[in-house]
């Protein structure tokens, strides 16, 4: 079973089962997945902090059951897999077997922090905050497209996309065969996955120390997520390749009682470690998964002696549930910065300061 317990929901927010447990079946669905994703039926169940479909302000137990038990029957692993924790893991504790190194670092424990953060985007939603992640490109093939203003409108046809995408039908099916191409020959994919945030207020974060940084809250919850190697916001690496004349939104006059305009989004909604009203957009890259079916070489670790990897069962790429999961932990970061800048004991309080909020820099034409 997985648990996870979420401190910090002002109470009133609601908590829907039925919201929760369909962010859980999205992580599940998808091209590529390992057998488990269809031996799981992931649904939440709460022993606290939960009273009739709302936060009671109290931390908030969680839990999701697995009906794939074996777990105390699994064989030992000796032979560790490049790429993944099970060598650094073992050496690190002094083990000759890494199954323990392995069972705690699956991604399988992504589904509570799914959870979590469904419990957490339903709590933004109420404060007109909206958070949507979608796969960028699979293997090197792009199914990017961009998402509607009114992220929730895209929401329903990322769920409908084998590959959690919003791009055009041919790139998708041209990523589609690669993934089969990949699992007939035993091998994995790797793809970038991109996290949209919009409706958030000014100001977010903080400029005075690193840790208070929004950016650096958000590119931490993306890099904790299993094989997330590289992570940028806005332009992110892109930027390096252009002048600061091309690269730096400019700032324009608005309509009164409006925002300055700005005349484009390069910087991802965040200038100074702050969120800058603009829409925030993320990227996270995601290596190829360390499981093969043809074995990569390695090391007994009893002997030393060369040895294959063992082989435990994987994703041939899960790019698709990272785009899920990443929504997850990115709307989690944005509402503990919302608590954090905010406060408030309810969430009718906290629906009070933020619009008491907006309605001062609107006020000073911010």
């Amino acid at each position: 079973m997985l648990t996870a317990v979420l401190a910090g929901i002002p109470a009133g927010s609601p908590v829907t089962e039925g919201y929760i447990n369909a962010r859980l079946a999205a992580r599940q669905g998808g091209a590529g997945a390992s057998p488990r994703q269809r031996t799981e039926h992931d649904t939440v169940e709460f022993s606290a902090g939960v009273r009739d479909g709302q936060a009671t302000g109290n931390p908030i137990a969680l839990h999701i059951k697995n009906r794939d038990t074996t777990y105390a029957h699994l064989p030992p692993v000796h032979t560790p897999r490049p790429g993944h924790a099970d060598l650094a893991g073992a050496l690190n504790r002094g083990l000759d077997d890494a199954r323990n190194i392995v069972e705690r670092s699956s991604a399988r424990e992504t589904a509570a922090r799914v959870a979590a953060g469904a419990i957490a985007a339903e709590c933004l939603e109420a404060l007109g905050v909206h958070v949507l992640g979608h796969v960028v490109s699979v293997g090197g093939i792009g199914v990017h497209a961009e998402a509607a203003e009114d992220l929730e409108a895209s929401r329903s046809e990322r769920d409908a996309s084998d590959l959690h995408a919003l791009g055009a039908a041919d790139a998708q099916d041209e990523a589609l065969a690669l993934v089969a191409k990949a699992k007939k020959a035993g091998d994995t994919l790797g793809g970038v996955v991109e996290v949209v945030a919009t409706g958030l207020p000014v100001g977010l974060g903080g400029h005075e120390r690193p840790e208070e940084k929004l950016s650096t809250g958000l590119a931490a919850a993306l890099m904790g997520v299993q094989a997330v190697k590289g992570v940028e916001i806005g332009l992110g690496f892109r930027s390096t390749g252009l002048h600061g004349s091309q690269l730096h939104d400019v700032i324009l006059p608005s309509a009164e009682g409006r925002p300055p305009a700005r005349g484009g989004n390069n910087a991802g909604g965040i200038e100074g470690g702050m969120s800058n009203g603009q829409p925030v957009v993320l990227r996270a890259a995601m290596k190829p998964l360390a499981t093969l079916r043809n074995a990569l070489p390695s090391v007994d670790l009893r002997t030393g002696e060369a040895a294959p990897a063992r082989v435990e069962r994987s994703d041939v790429t899960a790019v698709p549930r990272l785009a899920i999961v990443a929504e997850a932990v990115v709307a989690l970061e944005l509402l503990r910065h919302v608590r954090r800048r905010f406060g408030g004991a309810s969430l009718a309080e906290l629906q009070a300061a933020l619009a008491s909020q907006r309605q001062a820099m609107r006020d000073v034409g911010v």
